[in-house]
């Protein structure tokens, strides 16, 4: 089945949310062995850097797709649960989509390079686009420096060490609540041999 009924997520959906959660196990795998494991400037850097680059372009793709499939599928409904318990879930879901859409977008514009995408072609760094010298330096008033400063803050120190982070490890817990606590059926709605 591929596409979502009321009652479970179609195959392209699952597809979907487990792209995108390898695509984020990814960044965080390269940009860590980037920090860690290899030397400023060097060839094992400089490919991480674009590892991490190319994996946060897909999840921007992933995630524009996964928009427009949501909005134009039904959503299985929720397991039974108290008004606290669906708010928690919407509110979870809203800040998972917030930082899906906003890391790609942030990483995307506070970039110092050109993103070889996975080694296969270009996409040019923000700077190099007539939307940002119309956008940032006529409109604004700012250069990249200026510009960049708390894209970079953003991405990295609040959403990239903190809060993206937590919101995935309370995502799994929610799904091993329901599943081991409530004993419903919401994780095995979006496991691929799940109904």
């Amino acid at each position: 089945m591929l596409k979502n009924t009321t009652q479970h997520y179609g195959s392209f959906a699952k597809w979907l949310h487990w792209l995108t959660a390898l695509g984020f196990l990814a960044v965080y795998a390269s940009v860590y062995y980037r920090h860690w494991f290899t030397t400023p400037k060097t060839e094992a850097n400089l490919t991480a850097l674009h590892l991490h680059l190319s994996f946060g372009v897909s999840i921007g793709v992933f995630v524009i797709v996964r928009l427009i499939w949501r909005f134009t599928n039904p959503s299985p409904q929720p397991a039974p649960g108290s008004w606290w318990e669906h708010l928690a879930a919407k509110a979870g879901h809203f800040a998972l989509y917030f930082f899906m859409i906003a890391m790609p977008l942030t990483g995307y514009l506070g970039t110092h390079d050109d993103t070889q995408f996975f080694f296969l072609f270009n996409i040019p760094q923000f700077a190099h686009t007539p939307l940002f010298d119309w956008w940032v330096v006529e409109q604004l008033g700012m250069t990249f420096k200026e510009f960049e400063k708390p894209i970079d803050f953003f991405h990295k120190q609040i959403g990239g060490q903190y809060l993206v982070w937590m919101l995935i490890v309370v995502h799994i817990l929610a799904a091993f609540y329901h599943h081991w606590i409530k004993r419903d059926d919401t994780l095995y709605k979006m496991l691929p041999s799940g109904k």
